[in-house]
């Protein structure tokens, strides 16, 4: 892949692992457990294909390739790759939250009864 090519792919992937991990936490929201692990299972994948990316740059890199700019473009990628790491990090932790809070209603209701 050209470095541009590259770049957009990193784009790509990184927003759309981000988007799968937010609708993940809703579906989780809405006691969609099953619906919830599918959303993090394709943030994963997305995650993946921007990793193989990046690590194809950066052995394009330690191979001493030129041509490879620090632009605007490959920082703005970098950085939606690092968020959607971030929100899937994020995402894990909430999505269990609500398990236990839709666990404890559903103790403390069956108490009262």
């Amino acid at each position: 892949m050209d470095y541009e090519t590259i770049v957009m792919e990193l784009i790509v992937n990184g927003g759309n692992a981000r988007s799968k991990a937010l609708e993940a936490v809703t579906a989780a929201g809405k006691r969609e457990f099953s619906l919830a692990k599918e959303k993090m299972e394709q943030c994963s994948a997305s995650l993946q294909k921007a990793h193989d990316c990046q690590t194809e740059l950066l052995q394009k890199e330690a191979a001493g390739e030129s041509g490879m700019p620090l632009s605007l473009l490959m920082v703005h990628a970098q950085d939606h790759l690092m968020n959607a790491m971030t929100i899937r990090d994020m995402a894990r932790q909430m999505i269990q939250m609500y398990r236990v809070i839709y666990r404890e209603k559903a103790d403390c209701c069956q108490e009262a009864e």
